[in-house]
Order: C-alpha cells, then structure tokens, then sequence
C-alpha cells in the first residue's frame, strides 16, 4: 500500500513542474511586455532610438503604428514595434 503511495506523488510531482515552468513563462513575458509597453508609450520626436536591426536613429516622426527615424541624414520608417529601446547620450557623445 505504502508503494502506491509513493508512486502517486512522483507522478503528481512530474505533472506540477512543467505547469509550474508555464506559469513562471507566462509571468515573466507578461512583466516584459509591460516594460516594452512603457517604454513605447515613452517615445516622442527627438529622442534617440536602438532598432531591434541594431540600427541607431533619431526620431523624426511618430505615429501610433510607425516611427520615422533620422540615421546619418537617411530617413528611414519602421514599424513602431522595431524600436529596441531608447538611448541616452552624455554631451560630446555622438553615433
């Protein structure tokens, strides 16, 4: 009897820790959309940008689905979700 016992709280261990990952997966990716989303809220004309193509540009232009950048006196438009992050020069610091 004491053997069925066991078994059964091995199987109900292997069950719970792939559930558990899950979980853990979906929190994680839900707190990093959330800083995604703030800083996407954040983003106004001039700041300067990273793309996720690892290309860096000053926004020139905005809109709720594009963002208009200015790399080196290119202009060039992205979907707004290509914006990595926004980048934050010290003076007498240029890309």
């Amino acid at each position: 009897m004491s053997d069925t016992t066991g078994s059964g709280y091995g199987s109900l261990i292997l069950l719970l820790l792939p559930l558990l990952l899950l979980v853990y997966m979906m929190v994680s990716a839900r707190k990093r959309a959330k800083v995604v989303q703030a800083m996407q809220s954040e983003l106004t004309v001039g700041t300067e940008v990273l793309m996720t193509s690892g290309l860096y540009g000053r926004i020139t232009a905005l809109d709720d689905a594009k963002v208009t950048i200015d790399a080196n006196g290119t202009s060039l438009v992205f979907d707004r979700r290509a914006v990595a992050s926004s980048v934050s020069t010290e003076p007498g610091e240029g890309h």
